[in-house]
C-alpha cells in the first residue's frame, strides 16, 4: 500500500510543502518501494541506520536527519545529509560546522525549537536562539547553513493545543527571519506536522510535514 498512501498524501498536498518519508525503522524494500513510486526525500533518527540506508539505496535520495543527534555520530551523515532538522544546542551546531569543514561541504540545518507541553522533547526557546545567533562563534562558523526552524507538537487529540504550537513555532520564524535572515533567501522552512496533526501544520504555515505510519504502517520497532 506504500504507492497508493504516497499518492494520496500528495495529492492533498498543497504546493509548496514537501513531504518527508520518514523511513526509521523500515527496511530498505520499504525504502525502495516508496522511491519507485517516486518518493526521493527521507527521514531517519538514527545515524547510522541513514548511513547504511545511504550505501544500499539509490544516490538521488535527500536524506534528511530527524532525530536527536549526537555530536560522536555527526561523521556518518555529514557526507551526504540534504538537512538536518534538529540542531537543539550551539555546541551541536558547532560540531556540525567542524565536521563540515573537514568536508568541504556547507551543511544545511534547522533549529530545533521546544514548543510542546513535554518535557521530553528536546529543543532551544527564542531566548536561546537569539544567543546562539549573535555569538561570536557563531559568526566564525562557515559550513553550516540555517534554513529554517523545526518543532513537534505536544502528542495529544486537542486539536486547539497543537494548533497553539504550530501557531508558536511560525511566529518564532517570523521572528528569526526579521531579525537574522532577512536577506537570507534560504531561510524559508517550517517544519512542523507528523502523521496525526500534518493537517493542521499546514493549515499554520508548514513548509516540510514528516510522515511515516501514514506512508509505512506502523513502526516496527524490532528492527
Amino acid at each position: 500500500m506504500i504507492k497508493e498512501n504516497l499518492a494520496s498524501i500528495k495529492a492533498k498536498l498543497p504546493t509548496g510543502v514537501t513531504l518527508i518519508a520518514i523511513s526509521k525503522t523500515k527496511p530498505i524494500s520499504d525504502v525502495q518501494e516508496a522511491y519507485d513510486a517516486g518518493q526521493l526525500v527521507f527521514g531517519e533518527n538514527h545515524a547510522l541506520e541513514m548511513r547504511d540506508k545511504h550505501e544500499a539505496l539509490p544516490k538521488d535520495i535527500q536524506w534528511h536527519f530527524v532525530g536527536h543527534l549526537q555530536t560522536n555520530k555527526i561523521k556518518y551523515i555529514v557526507p551526504f545529509v540534504a538537512l538536518i532538522h534538529s540542531i537543539d544546542s550551539g555546541r551541536l551546531l558547532e560540531a556540525v560546522d567542524a565536521e563540515g569543514k573537514k568536508r568541504d561541504r556547507i551543511v544545511d540545518c534547522l533549529l530545533q525549537f521546544h514548543i510542546a507541553s513535554e518535557t521530553t522533547k528536546f529543543g532551544l526557546d527564542l531566548d536561546e536562539a537569539k544567543a546562539l545567533l549573535e555569538s561570536e562563534t557563531f559568526k566564525n562558523m562557515h559550513n553550516v547553513r540555517i534554513c529554517g526552524v523545526m518543532g513537534m507538537a505536544t502528542f495529544t487529540d486537542d486539536e486547539a493545543e497543537i494548533q497553539k504550537e504550530f501557531k508558536n513555532l511560525h511566529g518564532i520564524y517570523d521572528t528569526l527571519k526579521q531579525e537574522y535572515f532577512g536577506q537570507a533567501p534560504y531561510f524559508k522552512e517550517i517544519s512542523m506536522g507528523m502523521s496525526e496533526d500534518y493537517a493542521i501544520a499546514i493549515e499554520e504555515g508548514s513548509t516540510m510535514i514528516r510522515l511515516g505510519s501514514k506512508i509505512f504502517g506502523a513502526r516496527n520497532y524490532n528492527i
